[in-house]
């Protein structure tokens, strides 16, 4: 069995994650956004897999509120699980600060994120219509959040 640990994201790491960015997104986020690690309320995180990073999550909390801002799993690492555990691991990050919510938003064509999400305990709160660029235009994107009690 493969030894599984989520660890804050490190400047070494971000090579790997913008090759991930790259091949897990249509229409990935830029290096330097994603090298932009200390912006308020930073909390990333990265999925290591046997001390390779497999995937990773960026979130920010803001008073309480935590916003999920991205999230992907290496494509060649896909379908094995590891997409729930970084997600577990974002709400267990949320938990421990005492987060009152947590929110996202998922591209409406990606139905593999939106079932996990739900499974998890998210919830669809509202749309912003033609949001995201596709190929052939814009598609929606669903609001999802969760409450901690």
């Amino acid at each position: 069995m493969s030894n599984l640990s989520v660890v804050a994201l490190e400047a070494a790491h971000l090579a790997t994650i913008y090759r991930i960015e790259s091949l897990a997104h249509t229409h990935p986020w830029s290096e330097k956004l994603l090298s932009d690690i200390n912006s308020r309320g930073a909390d990333h995180h990265v999925l290591l897999v046997d001390n390779t990073v497999v995937g990773y999550f960026y979130a920010q909390n803001i008073v309480g509120e935590v916003t999920l801002l991205n999230i992907a799993v290496d494509p060649t690492h896909q379908g094995k699980g590891y997409g729930k555990h970084l997600l577990n691991a974002f709400l267990d990050r949320c938990e421990e600060s005492n987060a009152e919510s947590a929110w996202l938003e998922v591209r409406e064509s990606n139905t593999r994120a939106f079932e996990l999400y739900q499974a998890e305990g998210f919830n669809e709160v509202d749309r912003r219509r033609n949001y995201y660029p596709t190929e052939n235009g814009k598609e929606d994107a669903i609001i999802m959040s969760f409450l901690f009690l």
